[in-house]
């Protein structure tokens, strides 16, 4: 489904070049959950926001079913971004000023889609990740961890490809945490493919595969036995 062949990404710094990703090739079939690994600078997050389009590489190929993610326009990105892939950062990103459900359906909305066609679905979604009682609230008035629910449902609105999680749980405590892992797993189990960036080895065992990065490039690659348990 995702395939990432010798992959590359290098900045300058100043007048040095910096090689964030050095030749990395993987695939990712459709339905895992594959968990990516690292330390600091080891271009976890870098490989993630390539996969996403957020970023192109500087040399090698990305493909999401089959569609080229390398050496195409600012809109033909921005355009796959929002029809394929779905968005899960550490830190929410939720608009202060919208309600929950309005905060789930900002990508259709974005795309010019009443929110009275929206409105719907954005509920159907936060009743499924446990928050049909929230749907009128305002971020301000969410925990942590029902702030991180409605931006999984968010991730969701638009039926992605695949599900990309940046460190999900690493702005909120272990027990909160546990159930965000908890509900990214029933959402795997519903099919949903998933890539999520964590240092945490627990959180990276809730995956059905982990992949090791250090220096820019793969040091393992290992299934997970007994995962979707």
């Amino acid at each position: 489904m995702i395939q990432v062949l010798k992959v590359s990404k290098k900045y300058l710094q100043g007048k040095q070049e910096i090689c964030a990703l050095n030749d990395v090739s993987f695939g990712i079939e459709k339905g895992e959950f594959l968990s990516i690994m690292g330390p600091s600078g080891s271009g976890k997050s870098t490989l993630l926001n390539l996969i996403g389009g957020l970023d192109q590489p500087s040399t090698g190929e990305i493909f999401i079913d089959g569609s080229p993610l390398h050496g195409i326009s600012d809109d033909a990105l921005t355009l796959i971004r929002r029809k394929r892939v779905g968005f899960i950062f550490q830190f929410f990103n939720l608009l202060p000023i919208l309600t929950a459900a309005e905060n789930v359906g900002l990508p259709l909305l974005l795309d010019g889609v009443p929110f009275s066609r929206i409105q719907e679905k954005a509920t159907h979604l936060l009743e499924s990740v446990g928050l049909g009682s929230r749907t009128e609230h305002r971020p301000e008035q969410l925990s942590g961890g029902e702030m991180q629910r409605v931006a999984i449902a968010r991730a969701l609105i638009t039926d992605p490809a695949v599900l990309l999680a940046d460190e999900p749980t690493g702005n909120l405590d272990s027990h909160i945490s546990e159930e965000i892992l908890g509900l990214l797993k029933n959402l795997n189990q519903t099919g949903q493919t998933i890539v999520m960036v964590t240092h945490d080895s627990r959180a990276a065992s809730c995956g059905k595969r982990i992949i090791t990065l250090k220096d820019g490039g793969i040091t393992e690659d290992i299934a997970i036995s007994g995962s979707s348990s």
